[in-house]
């Protein structure tokens, strides 16, 4: 068994031709979107895990650009959805109408623009919790249920989400359930005055530059399978337990910092987030397998927007941000047993 699973590894000429596929990836999203090199990469490393994403920031920061620059990169079909406090959810999923067919009538679906590969969800929380809760199935299992009916959508598909804060107005916080489906939320922060420069001088009124198609569908595919093959030790998947289970402010493992200001810990969603994502985040660096460097680097994205703090915690001035960060303090990246796999 142990020599099956060591033929499965990486070659390092796979390594290589991925790094070479992802970077190109990476810098036609940088001839868009200009001086965000770092948020360009968690894009791509969510991405390449096969999750769904959140953007969040003030307007005009280029989060709806950066989506559809990918989806211009990307042979997939893309569909925008605008999110309104009077968006239905019919209005995303779709819905039966009734038509004339060899003379009798009935009901016939017709999709809604969830049924793409890459489906932007505009400004998600300014739609009602409703119609938010609509995605819930979608970006689970991969369909939609109306009226009794199951419809498949077609694959692969990503949730790209944009929202901006919900301290500005007519903004309506997504319901714990959905937010857990996000492999990732990453805040787009403002760019350097010479970034800022750089725009003036490149944008004319604002139009970005037209970007060619660099991957096909088949290359997708591809890139997915290696990520599955990049190896996590033993001791890097007793890490990811270890962190999760450290959230929970019931358990012993926590620290006093989550038993106070801590309401809700991490689902079981997020420890198979952070092994997905640190897969991809060591190809990413060219790297076969996946350490704990990987981890510490995308557990803020993954476990921040899943940690629930109570009210003492925002008068005291604990951030989840700040709460990861003293989770990645306080646990030790080796447990007291030390896994087969890296024995001598």
């Amino acid at each position: 068994m142990r020599g099956s699973s060591r033929s499965q590894l990486l070659s390092p000429e796979e390594v290589s031709r991925a790094q070479t596929t992802i970077q190109s990836l990476l810098g036609g999203l940088g001839k868009a979107i200009l001086g965000q090199e770092e948020l360009l990469e968690r894009v791509v490393t969510c991405l390449l895990a096969r999750g769904h994403l959140l953007l969040e920031g003030l307007p005009g920061l280029g989060k709806t650009e950066l989506v559809k620059s990918l989806s211009a990169l990307l042979s997939l079909q893309f569909r925008r959805i605008q999110f309104t406090p009077d968006l239905l959810p019919s209005d995303i999923l779709g819905s039966p109408i009734l038509e004339d067919q060899g003379g009798t009538r009935k009901l016939v679906f017709h999709q809604g623009p969830v049924f793409a590969n890459l489906l932007l969800a505009d400004e998600i929380n300014r739609a009602t919790p409703k119609t938010q809760a609509a995605l819930l199935e979608a970006m689970q299992e991969r369909r939609v249920t109306v009226m009794g009916e199951t419809h498949s959508l077609p694959l692969p598909f990503f949730v790209l989400a944009t929202q901006n804060p919900i301290e500005l107005e007519g903004t309506y916080p997504l319901p714990e359930a959905q937010i857990d489906r996000f492999t990732f939320k990453i805040n787009v922060n403002s760019v350097t005055s010479d970034t800022l420069e750089e725009i003036i001088k490149t944008r004319q009124h604002g139009i970005v530059p037209t970007l060619n198609e660099i991957m096909t569908g088949d290359d997708m595919s591809r890139l997915f399978g290696l990520v599955d093959r990049v190896h996590l030790p033993e001791a890097v998947g007793n890490y990811i337990a270890r962190l999760v289970t450290a959230t929970h402010p019931d358990r012993d493992e926590s620290s006093d910092e989550v038993r106070k200001y801590v309401r809700y810990g991490a689902s079981p969603r997020a420890a198979i987030a952070l092994a997905g994502t640190s897969r991809a985040a060591a190809l990413l660096a060219g790297k076969p397998n996946a350490g704990f460097d990987e981890v510490r680097r995308v557990a803020p994205h993954v476990l921040g927007h899943r940690l629930i703090l109570d009210y003492s915690a925002r008068m005291e001035g604990w951030t989840t941000a700040r709460m990861v960060d003293t989770l990645l303090d306080n646990v030790p990246e080796v447990g007291r047993s030390i896994p087969a796999d890296i024995q001598a």
